[in-house]
């Protein structure tokens, strides 16, 4: 191997000016890297503090829909039977033709779910403590319309929800007057039961359980407050 060839000014020059360039750029990325580091950072955080916000929002909206609900707990939803109300211009009608209105026209809602059809079903009603009996609009007009039934106190109204098998076969049925979000709720925990995801599902006094699968130690019965507690299963 000959001797090394000497390094000229020139040579030299480039590449010190080939070092301080590179120096400078590694410097600009440490720089920029320092930068990214702390918007990831700053990201991290911000992400934190919305799972936060949104944990108290969806803690504020499961407050406001049990507060609706609460407000709910009284009433009964009767839904599948035929209701004809009386009305001003039958009644009307019937009394410049000269004709009395039929039985089914005359008797006002309340009579007709509450005392002829229900009674009729072995059905025990207190009418004495219904405080209002009412249709409820419906979406179309092939639709049964539903009555919406008040009852003074709620030890009344759940007496009336408990013999809702009685009218097993009739295709009318009896339920809690559930807010939008809880019906939403179970109509997925139907859902979920039906695929096979959980045991069992039910509504007791407006609130939705569910009972999950497995061995007697792991299928809890669980009250499920919002759609997000069901999203897991």
């Amino acid at each position: 191997m000959g001797p090394k060839k000497a390094i000229t000014a020139e040579e030299g020059d480039d590449i010190k000016k080939s070092l301080e360039f590179m120096t400078e750029e590694i410097s600009t990325i440490r720089k920029q890297q320092i930068t990214i580091l702390t918007l990831v950072e700053e990201v991290k955080t911000l992400r934190l503090q919305n799972a936060e916000k949104d944990k108290r929002v969806l803690l504020l909206e499961t407050k406001v829909a049990e507060l609706e609900q609460y407000t709910r707990l009284n009433y009964v939803i009767v839904s599948g039977l035929r209701i004809k109300p009386q009305t001003y211009a039958i009644a009307v009608t019937n009394t410049n033709n000269g004709q009395q209105p039929d039985e089914e026209e005359s008797t006002s809602v309340e009579q007709q779910v509450v005392v002829t059809f229900l009674k009729t079903k072995a059905v025990e009603v207190d009418s004495c403590n219904t405080e209002a009996c009412h249709l409820l609009s419906r979406r179309s007009n092939s639709e049964k319309q539903a009555v919406i039934i008040r009852f003074a106190n709620r030890k009344h109204k759940m007496t009336l929800i408990k013999q809702g098998k009685k009218l097993k076969g009739t295709n009318v049925y009896m339920n809690d007057h559930l807010t939008k979000q809880n019906a939403d709720i179970a109509r997925k925990a139907r859902y979920l039961k039906e695929e096979g995801k959980i045991q069992h599902t039910r509504t007791s006094n407006c609130k939705i359980y569910i009972k999950l699968k497995g061995t007697p130690e792991q299928a809890n019965v669980l009250h499920i407050r919002n759609m997000e507690e069901l999203d897991k299963y």
